[in-house]
């Protein structure tokens, strides 16, 4: 409930199988008194509009739609309203509808044959009836014949006029259910029965493969929300019991077998295992799943058992989100599909007056055949719908935001995939977007003593460690497979280092300085953490009170694809520029290993300021991860999120980055121009084939048996055309070997 009074709701509406279906239940609903902010999905069935609940009431609404010939459920509702007129998705590929129990939910039963459904039997229907007109021309012929037409005519066309004439009351009157009418009706006018049943059985079969287009279209949402298991092994105690995967709350525990899929986003809490995260990500190499881990709902356990600990509910899992962010993104509606709703506007009505003048001037002027021109007229009309032309735009974001959502590309609607095709530059934040976002362990310089002695004595200061620092050197020696001694007595020195007392000796891991005061760093060892320093790197110096042990270098590396992705993005033709907070040193280095321009020391308020100089002159994609990320995602043409950054900021972004691959940011970009370019053929399809037919309609080389061919063949071609992009896949890049350490000789 608003402030103001109106009330925000939501419904999921069943039976829309293209761009037009949407675009009637929208206009229809505009009309209505106390109606607004309308919006329609048809790839998600979803209808959500803001009312006035002084003005209009539910059931009204709800009349209007069903009044349309539309099925019309409550979100979350257990049974959908079916409605006759085509397919329906599963009830649990919603995440609102994440609390019904998955072994009752209706979409586990098989969607009904094509023959089964309102289109199927009408297409069945109007073909026999065909058939069997044809077969008294054959076999009797003349009057009887004609009759036979007439009467398959009227019978198929008994339901089109009747939502034609719907329609029209809903103030729609330009539509193909009604173009339909006056061609067929007209056709009988004229002494064509023959060809105006066939017009009809065409009609019913172009009606047919827009819904089986559509069934197609949606698959990628309902493959999406197959991924997740319908139940999972909660751990309870000493027991394990089976129950629905929906019903798992933040906190429990469940089992993950070998070969069972994730039931729930969480922690691994026991078990060491390599997950296949494909099914969610892309990313086709599993992942080691360690203790701490994160695991997504819907990724495979490898080999061996894994104890999760849940932290999302079922509605807020990384597949419930990925799906809601589909399905909010094709409300999104790029600048060209409004253009062109715009457009459909008033070329349905040009079109009608150009048939009625079509059959009206050649008789009138020149003196013609009032039946060659009426006839003329008619077959315009069926060629003149704007179906295709609508679907052009839809159909093709909609196949984008699929296939991108499978690949880990998320994509919040078609107007940021219209300006992601048309970026110049991308702007990247440095830490935890182009790095990894922790330091590691990148130089071991020992002084007196072995690399091993360093690393053991450095972590054995550092033991229990919660500083970054400390934790990544104690990260390197595990790694190395250390054993390091007890300490005792350890504590902090704020701002500089840590200490701790071992074998009766107080050792200190700490900033440079520390050791200089103490007069154990000099000569060579000075010049060598200089250079440490000037190459962007941290410098902590393992010491005692009269010993120098040696010096540790760390740092936030760049990620593995970071220069394969600015170099690839140059290849597209694209410039990259990176935008840290660090100091000059630390981000010339960075920018020098990666090979990309920089901007450096500076505040969010700076990035900011920098994004809208760039604005002016390009347009501009800013990937970011941060918090303080969000106000420069949010300034870019296109903010794009890493997956593991904050709420915040993939609230704020237009997209995110699930599989945290830079590589993605250059498939992001291919895919957003492949959409443009696709919409781009879909717009000459529509078009071309309608400027083809409609000047050899005019000239009387086609008919209207042809004319609802070619609007039918235009819509089902773009769409066609449109699934293609479902076949998109992203950039694969090598993984790169394994980094060794660079480790010093000794003084």
């Amino acid at each position: 409930m608003e402030n103001d009074g109106t009330i925000i709701e939501e419904w999921r509406v069943t039976g829309m199988d293209c761009g037009s279906c949407a675009a009637k239940i929208r206009a229809a609903l505009e009309r209505l008194p106390g109606v607004s902010e309308v919006d329609v999905a048809l790839m998600a069935e979803r209808l959500r509009l803001r009312r006035d609940g002084s003005r209009i009431s539910r059931d009204e609404v709800e009349k209007a739609v069903r009044g349309l010939g539309f099925g019309l459920s409550p979100k979350g509702a257990f049974e959908p309203e079916t409605s006759p007129r085509g397919f329906v998705l599963p009830v649990d590929a919603y995440p609102g509808n994440a609390h019904i129990p998955p072994q009752k939910a209706p979409g586990q039963r098989q969607d009904p044959a094509w023959y089964r459904t309102r289109k199927g039997r009408m297409l069945i229907g109007t073909g026999l009836l065909l058939a069997a007109a044809w077969l008294v021309e054959l076999t009797v012929g003349g009057l009887a014949a004609q009759w036979a037409f007439t009467l398959a005519t009227l019978i198929g066309l008994a339901p089109i006029t009747k939502r034609a004439v719907i329609l029209a009351r809903a103030g729609m009157p330009f539509t193909i259910e009604m173009l339909m009418s006056i061609a067929a009706l007209g056709a009988l006018a004229i002494d064509a029965a023959g060809e105006a049943a066939l017009v009809v059985f065409l009609f019913a079969m172009g009606e047919m493969l827009e819904s089986l287009a559509a069934d197609k279209a949606r698959n990628g949402i309902r493959a999406l929300s197959g991924l997740v298991p319908r139940s999972a092994r909660l751990v309870t105690g000493n027991r394990i019991r089976e129950v629905p995967a929906a019903t798992l709350s933040v906190g429990q525990v469940v089992q993950v077998r070998p070969g069972d899929r994730v039931p729930a986003d969480g922690t691994v809490v026991a078990g060491t295992s390599g997950v296949d995260e494909s099914p969610v990500t892309g990313e086709s190499v599993p992942r080691l799943k360690e203790p701490g881990a994160e695991v997504f709902a819907g990724s495979v356990n490898g080999e061996a058992e894994l104890r999760l600990r849940v932290t999302r509910a079922a509605e807020d899992n990384t597949i419930a989100r990925i799906i809601r962010l589909v399905e909010e993104a094709e409300t999104a509606r790029p600048p060209t599909e409004r253009f062109i709703t715009r457009f459909s506007r008033w070329y349905m009505p040009a079109v009608v007056g150009v048939a009625v003048l079509v059959a009206i001037l050649p008789p009138l002027i020149a003196g013609a055949d009032w039946e060659i021109w009426i006839y003329r007229a008619l077959a315009l009309l069926l060629i003149g719908c704007p179906c295709a032309l609508v679907i052009s735009v839809p159909a093709s974001i909609a196949s984008a935001l699929s296939a991108g959502a499978r690949q880990g590309l998320l994509i919040k609607g078609g107007a940021v995939i219209e300006a992601a095709a048309r970026t110049s530059i991308v702007a990247f934040d440095k830490t935890g977007t182009l790095t990894e976002g922790r330091p590691r362990v990148t130089d071991i310089l020992p002084v007196s003593g072995t690399a091993e002695d360093l690393l053991r004595m450095a972590a054995a200061v550092e033991t229990g460690a919660s500083h970054p620092l400390g934790q990544a050197i104690l990260a390197r020696a595990e790694e190395a497979g250390l054993n390091w001694p007890e300490s005792t007595h350890a504590g902090a020195i704020p701002g500089k280092g840590a200490f701790a007392m071992m074998e009766g000796t107080r050792w200190t891991v700490g900033a440079p300085r520390l050791a200089a005061e103490s007069g154990v760093l000099t000569g060579e060892s000075a010049a060598r953490t200089e250079k440490f320093e000037a190459e962007g790197k941290t410098v902590v110096a393992v010491f005692s009170p009269d010993r120098l042990l040696g010096l540790l270098a760390l740092r936030d590396e760049p990620r593995e694809d970071a220069a394969q992705a600015v170099a690839a993005l140059d290849d597209l033709g694209v410039a990259a520029i990176m935008l840290t907070g660090d100091n000059a040193l630390t981000g010339a280095a960075i920018a020098g290993q990666i090979g990309i321009d920089h901007r450096a020391e500076l505040l969010p308020e700076d990035k900011v300021a920098v994004l809208r100089g760039l604005t002016d002159r390009h347009r501009v994609m800013m990937i970011g991860d941060g918090i303080n990320d969000a106000p420069a995602l949010a300034t870019a043409h296109v903010g794009i999120a890493m997956g593991s950054g904050t709420d915040v900021a993939l609230e704020t972004a237009d997209g995110a980055l699930l599989r945290n691959r830079l590589m993605d940011v250059v498939a992001q970009l291919r895919l957003a121009r492949a959409t443009m370019t696709n919409i781009r053929q879909n717009l000459a399809i529509a078009l071309g084939l309608k400027a083809v037919f409609l000047v050899t309609t005019v000239l009387g080389v086609t008919g209207l048996w042809i004319a609802i061919l070619a609007d039918t063949g235009a819509t089902v071609l773009v769409t066609l055309n449109a699934l293609r992009l479902l076949g998109y896949g992203p950039v694969r890049i090598p993984r790169a070997p394994e980094r060794r350490l660079s480790v010093q000789p000794g003084e």
